[in-house]
Parts: C-alpha cells; structure tokens; sequence
C-alpha cells in the first residue's frame, strides 16, 4: 500500500463505525497558553476532555499534524541522526466523547492492524497499565481482559506510570493506556531473542505503532486525581511510522513519505543515499525539516527571533547548516522542495499547495540571510582562533555562536576540531542553562485549581449586542506571576470579548449588586473555549449578583479599528492584488497594525489609493451585515474569505461590508455602519519577514488627533520661516543652504586634518624595517580621523600607524598597516585594534590594513598607544633574530 492509500484506508475504516471525519487543526495553537504548537492529536479537542465544551460529535477521526522540537517532547535533536524521530509528523487519530470506551477502542484497533492492514499477528504486542499504589489506581484489568480475548495473554505486558499511564501535562485530563508494538526484526533474529523483551526497551525495530488512551481522570494541581464527568477515548498512531511497517521498510526515511524528497536532495547534492553516513543524515535533515518548516508558515506562523517564530527559525537554520556543511550546498536549495512537498499533500493537507509561492518566498529569504550569518559566523570563529593559543573554545564564546548566530554547538566543535583544538562544554552548558533559567523566570505562572460555585457547562457571551449584564461567577482561580498575584473569573454571562482574531481582550468593571463594589476587570482572554475574566480581587461575596460593565469608549475605539483592517484588507486586495492573504492583525483602542502577503514595498501611490478607497467606503456609511450561525462550507461557497492557520467550526460567523467589497469570517466585534469609523490613515508601512508586509493606521479620533499635530508641525515650520507665501519652496532653500554650509565645514575639517600630516609624519620613527606612529590628536569628527590616516598611508611607506583621539568625551583608537605589511608578515589591524581597545575599556574591528575602536574610559589612551610600541617592538623583533 501506498502511504495515501494507508491514510484513506485509516479514515475510511473509521467512517464506517460511525465516525466524522474532521480536519487537522493547525500546527500553530490559538487560545491555549500552555503550547506554541500542536503537539498531540488531542489539543484540538482540549476543551471537550476538560468539560469547558459540548462535542459536536460523539466520534470523530482525524489526522492532524503535529510539531515536536520544545518543552518536555523535544526531539530535535535526535532528527536525522536516527531513522524514527520527527519534527512535524502525521498522528491518525480515533476519538469517542463520553461514547464507546475500552472494548470498542481496542477491538477496532485489531480488526484495522490485522484484517485492514494484514499485519503479521505474530509480531504484534500490547501493553496494559499495570497500576500505581501511589495514585490508588490498581491493574487496568478491564483493558487486560478486552485483550486476553483476542491476543495470546503472553503478548499482553506490564506497562508502568511513564509508559502506560498518559497525562496531558503536570493538571488535567489523563488516564491509562494501552500501547499496541510491533516487532520488525528479521525471523533470524526474532527466533534468537524473545520480542517481549524489546518492548519498551528503545530497540529500533521494535516499536510502538499506537496508543489508546482511556481517559477518565482530571489530575488536580495537588496531585489527586478526579473522576472526569464522562469518560473518553483518546488514540493516536504515528503515521510514518505504520507505513514503515506496512512497506516493510527499516527506516521511516524509506517509504514513500520521505524518499521521493531525499532522492531530489540526493540527485541535486551529487551524492547517493544510503552511501556515507554524514550525508545520510543531512538529507533525513533537510526531508524532514522542510515539512516543519513549510506546514507551520502555511498556518500562520513566520520565522521570527521570538517564541514559536525562534522554533521555526532554529529548525531551518538547522537544515541548511547540514546542507552547507555536508552536501556543500553553499547557495539557498531548501526552497526548491517546497513544490514536492504541496504536491504529495495534495488533497490532504491542501493549505500548502494554496500558498505554494509564499512559503517558497518565506523560505527562500530565510536561507538567504542565514547563509549570510552563517559566514559572518565562521568569520568570528577564524578571528577568535587567530587571536588565542589556549586550544580551547571559550564557552561563552560557543554560546554566543550558537544563540546570535545560529551555530548548532556541534557545529563549533567541528570547527574547533579542524583546527586543533576544544570546546569548554561545561561553559557552554552553563551558559545555556542561564539562558533557560532566565526565560523559564520570565515566563513562569503559578496556576492554582478551579474553585466551582455552579456546575454550568455553557457560558452565555452577550458582547455583539450588550456591554452591560447581570451575571454571576461560576468558577474561579488564583494565579501568580513573578510574584503578583491576581484571579481568573468564569461568568456565567458576559459582555467582555476575549482576545482572539487579533482583537484584544475588553476590560471595564464587575460591580457587586447589592453592595456596590468594584472590581477592575484588567484583560479577557480565551482558553479551551472559556472565556477568562482577569481581576486583582475577588468580591467579598463570592455567590453575589455582579453588573459586569465594558468600558465603552475603549471598545467603541476598538470596534472601529476592527472593523477599518476588513475595509483595509479588501483594499489591498483591489490595489496590490488578488494575492494579498491577512498573515496577522493586532487591534486595540489606540491602532490597528495588519500583516499581509506581499514580495514588494508598497509604494506612496499604492498607500494613497488605498487610504481614498477606504475612506471612501467610511463615508458610504455602509451598514454592518452579521450573520451569526451560518455553515462553514456554505460560507466559503459563497465566496467568504477564510484566513490560512485559523481553525473554524461547523458554524461560522460572517462579517460584510458591502456584498461586492468585504465579506470575511470573524467572530470580533465591529461598527455598526462604516461612517462609525470617522477616518483612516495609514501612519506606517514596512516589512516583518520574507514576503510579508506591515501597515500600521488609525482611525477615529486618534486619525483626528494625528491631523491636528501635522498641521501644527506644519504651521510652526511656517513661524520659522517668517510665514512665506511659498512654504516648500522656502523649506527646500533652507535645506539647499544647510547642505552646502554642511559641506563647507566637512572641506575645512578634511583641510585641517590634512595639515596634520606633514607635522605626524615628522614624527616616524623607524623600528627594524619598519615606520611607526603612536600618537594622539585633536581633531573635530571621526571623518577627519580616516582623512588623515589614509593620507599617512598613502604619504609614509612600511607604516604602522596608531591614532588615538577623544571626540565627544568618547575615547577611539585607529590602526592603519601598510598593505607590504599585512601580506609579508600577516598582521591585522582588526585583531591589534581590539586588543589595544582593552585599555579604553572598548571594542572594535575591521579590515586587516585599518580598522577603528571605540571605548569608555580615555585615561587609557596613553596605555593604548604604549601598548602598540611594544608590538611592534616585539614582532619586529622576531622577525629581526630569524634574519
């Protein structure tokens, strides 16, 4: 079987019990702080297993991408050096919601292995939870009996807590499991040693193919476990890793998942696959590292130096420095699988084929500007062993290779290596560590427990048509972070719209009913499905009757700016192209800033056309079309737009101004009528990342308030200038004069310095063959100092020359060598230059026949210039006892 026949046949099987077929959810998670990405099969069904939300769906089934490369599932690492781990990788997935349980999961799973798949039943093994006494939870003999009717008991083993009992992370839903195993090894092979014994024993052909998670627990923040209120099955089997099985292959790189890819990288590179070792990896690499890296830009998220953008970054920069370093591809190729890769997942996962040229384009420019940084790299790396003798790599040296530069530490060792000499990996594991330590610190949020008033399983949200309700509190809890306590609030009504779709969350006041009590209600967020009030206190009465209040005018300002980025969009559209796709949105009362598709800068034309289309649209005072419940594909029937990383349920929401001009999904708030909006004005347009650009506008009366300060900018400039009838011919004259005064000045500090030549070069003094100067001068600017020490060189032969000045109260060094001098006896004016600069408590570089320092302390300028006579002094002297 092919791998899509293997993956139709999964959905196929599932159907027929009864199931809906769901899409995968994108890689990149929404409204769940605790992940960056999706890691697991469950996470798109988080909120059902907690009981913050009603299944659509009794059964479902899926294959949803999944991403492991941080946190507790971090195998990036391993990626490539073995044949079995991934980064992003397929989980086919079987779900009940308080349906069918132990006996249907497990006969199923046996019925598709054996009668679907035709595994060999005599390589087959299950595990079972064996139990823990210190949770009370005794054997899972439900699930070991279910088995002993289908499979030989001496196939059904003992699993542990770590291996057979899942939890979803330190609080929330688990429960045991049962892993099903398959043995891989040759008959020989199989005959000699039990397969039994290699379960769970990280043997390669010996593996776990799925497992099927009874979840029936809520793991509480003290460790007890809670009965859930409906039990579920939750099952996950690794795609790659049953066509490996099915195809009879000893790697998942073998099947037709991978080598189709690794054969082009093997062709383009010169090489063969399955001929050397260093190579083999490299193309594991970069087979699997493209798909990461594509799936993941697809669905929102670009490479970036921040959270799930640094993850993105990392992993390509990864890729490419195995494709610089062993297939010695030294200009970009990565880009070029991204085609062959949309067209295997075409059908299946057809985001990527949609967006085809723009992940291309995002990738391509990656690799561009990381092949730049990777010789600057290898640059610092040449300089800091031609500066040393110690044989050792400094560690905090690697480690700013590996976090400014991208320099995987293995990558420094192999330098090193070549070279003779040593990492200090205990420096750089320390340094790393502080790293962690530092960001663990910045991010870390202690979360207490619910606390439930009322066992409610709908929250009521009243926002699109209130901003005022009576309500209640259901649930609460305590959370502190970097020491600040504060509480989450569950109501059981509520007119706060919580973060999401680039809107930011409301805030305003819950007021206590009777009393009159206020408590500042400071964000709203969204997790699993709830929406979450954030407060400094709780009321005094917890079972009180509350007003929850928004604060209108931060939410009419808000509503304005949402509703001017649907406008925007659309006019980008008109303007730039049918290409133009939202790539993310931020709107709060002060701005909106909207990221878009797009491989050029906006011109000033383009942004003028269209600001006027968009305000055009405002003063058509073009009424709000809502629809709240409609069909998702009758949406998108319709010609709605649907942005790319979004998960949409069955029912969506759809937003239009005009049918002809805006029609997109949005569950955020908006105007009434576009004249609500007041006015639009672009303020700033730039790029974020390959191929993606950035406006930033206003509306409303920040537009109002920035036309008011432009205009008394501009009025003030007038006073300046006496009022001339003419204001930009009378500015341009004033910028005529000052660009000739400027250039006067510049000519008469070039004269000045230059008269400083001949009394310097009076000052030379020969030293084995060779003329120095240590000297410092007064001069206004550093123009002058280069003037002058170009004139030298060019004036004095055989010349090292060393310039000292204080400009500004910041003392500078410039070493200028004679090119005889740099070629004959190999001395560098930037490695010179950064050691004298430790006298001024500086740094600096440059070419090897001049370069400059700067530094903060001047007293050490004397220290500096004494410093350079005794190089020379030194090295001239060596050079004198050879001859």
């Amino acid at each position: 079987m092919t791998s899509r026949e293997i993956r139709e046949a999964f959905l196929a099987f599932f159907n027929d019990k009864g199931h809906q077929i769901v899409p995968s959810a994108p890689v990149v998670i929404k409204n769940d702080p605790t992940l960056m990405f999706t890691n697991a099969g469950m996470n798109q069904f988080k909120d059902i297993f907690l009981g913050e939300a009603q299944a659509l769906y009794p059964r479902v089934a899926d294959t949803q991408r999944c991403l492991r490369v941080s946190g507790k599932h971090n195998d990036l690492e391993e990626v490539g050096i073995d044949t079995y781990h991934h980064t992003l990788f397929e989980m086919l997935g079987n779900w009940s919601f308080g349906d069918y349980f132990k006996k249907e999961a497990i006969t199923w799973s046996w019925e598709l292995l054996t009668e679907v798949y035709k595994l060999d039943k005599d390589r087959l093994y299950v595990t079972i939870f064996e139990g823990d006494p210190a949770d009370g939870l005794p054997k899972d003999e439900e699930a070991y009996n279910f088995w002993s009717a289908i499979i030989a008991e001496d196939r059904i083993l003992l699993g542990n807590k770590k291996d057979n009992f899942w939890e979803m992370g330190d609080i929330g839903p688990c429960g045991p499991c049962s892993e099903i195993h398959v043995d891989c090894r040759p008959d020989a092979e199989r005959q000699t040693v039990d397969g039994r014994t290699l379960v769970n024993a990280d043997h390669p052909q010996v593996i776990e193919i799925w497992n099927l998670v009874f979840m029936q627990f809520n793991r509480q923040k003290d460790g007890s476990l809670k009965p859930l209120p409906a039990k579920h099955v939750d099952t996950g089997m690794g795609f790659e890793r049953l066509v490996r099985v099915i195809q009879g292959k000893a790697s998942n790189y073998d099947t037709d998942v991978f080598r189709p890819i690794i054969n082009y990288i093997a062709e383009r590179a010169g090489v063969s696959y399955g001929a050397n070792e260093q190579t083999d990896i490299a193309m594991r690499v970069m087979a699997d590292h493209i798909r990461a890296i594509s799936f993941t830009i697809a669905d929102g998220q670009l490479p970036s130096n921040n959270k799930a953008g640094y993850v993105i970054r990392r992993i390509l920069r990864r890729a490419v420095r195995y494709a610089y370093t062993f297939l010695h591809f030294k200009e970009p190729f990565l880009h070029e699988l991204v085609p062959l890769l949309a067209k295997q997942f075409e059908g299946v996962f057809d985001e990527l084929s949609a967006q085809q040229e723009f992940v291309q384009k995002v990738v391509l420019e990656e690799e561009q500007s990381f092949l730049r940084t990777l010789v600057t790299g290898v640059q610092r790396f040449e300089n800091y062993i031609g500066n040393g003798d110690a044989k050792m790599i400094d560690g905090g040296f690697a480690f700013e290779l590996y976090d400014t530069y991208g320099f995987p530490i293995d990558l420094t060792g192999l330098l090193a290596r070549e070279k003779g000499w040593t990492v200090d990996m205990q420096g750089f594991q320390q340094a790393l560590e502080a790293q962690k330590s530092r960001s663990r610190a910045a991010t870390a949020v202690d979360t207490g427990d619910w606390v439930v008033l009322r066992e409610e399983d709908q929250v009521d949200f009243v926002g699109y048509d209130q901003l005022t309700c009576h309500t209640e509190i259901l649930k609460y809890r305590k959370i502190s972070t970097k020491g600040v306590d504060q509480y989450q609030l569950v109501l059981a009504k509520t007119p706060f719209y919580a973060e999401g779709g680039g809107q930011m969350g409301d805030t305003g006041v819950l007021i206590v009913a009777d009393t009159g009590e206020q408590l500042a209600i400071t964000d709203t967020k969204k997790e699993h499905g709830l929406i979450v009030h954030f407060t400094p206190h709780l009321p005094t009465d917890l079972s009180a009757t509350l007003v929850a209040k928004v604060d209108v005018a931060k939410r009419r300002e808000t509503e304005g700016n949402h509703s001017a980025t649907h406008l925007l969009h659309a006019a980008l559209k008109q303007v730039l192209g049918t290409h133009v796709n939202q790539k993310g949105s931020l709107v709060n009362a002060e701005y909106l800033r909207f990221d878009f598709s797009h491989f050029a800068k906006v011109s000033e034309e383009e942004l003028l056309q269209i600001e006027r289309i968009v305000n055009a649209k405002i003063r058509e005072n073009i009424p709000l079309k809502e629809e709240r419940d409609v069909p998702f594909q009758q949406a998108v029937d319709a010609g709605v737009t649907a942005l790319f990383g979004e998960k949409y349920g069955d029912r969506v929401r759809v937003i239009t101004f005009d049918d002809q001009f805006s029609k997109e999904l949005c569950g955020g708030t908006h105007v009434r009528a576009t004249g609500q909006i007041g006015f639009f004005k672009i303020v700033a347009e730039s790029a974020v990342a390959a191929g993606v650009r950035r406006i930033e506008a206003i509306t409303g009366s920040r537009a109002e308030q920035f036309i008011y300060e432009q205009i008394d900018i501009v009025s003030k400039f007038k006073e300046l200038l006496n009022n001339p009838k003419d204001f930009v011919k009378a500015l341009s004259k004033v910028v005529d004069e000052n660009s000739h005064l400027k250039k006067e000045i510049e000519r008469t500090v070039a004269e000045r310095a230059l008269s400083l030549k001949q009394d310097l070069a009076a000052k030379v003094v020969p030293v084995n063959g060779v003329n120095f100067l240590a000297e410092k001068i007064d001069v206004p600017n550093a123009d002058a100092v280069k003037t002058l020490a170009y004139a030298l060189k060019g004036y004095v032969d055989n010349l090292f020359l060393v310039l000292g000045t204080v400009i500004g109260d910041k003392p500078g060094l410039t070493v200028v060598i004679s090119d005889n001098l740099v070629s004959d006896r190999g001395w560098n004016a930037g490695v010179i230059v950064r050691e004298l600069a430790r006298e001024i408590q500086g740094g600096g570089g440059g070419q090897p026949f001049y370069a400059t320092a700067g530094g903060k302390d001047a007293s050490g300028l004397d220290r500096a210039l004494a410093k350079a006579k005794s190089y020379v002094d030194d090295h001239t002297k060596v050079i004198k006892d050879d001859e």
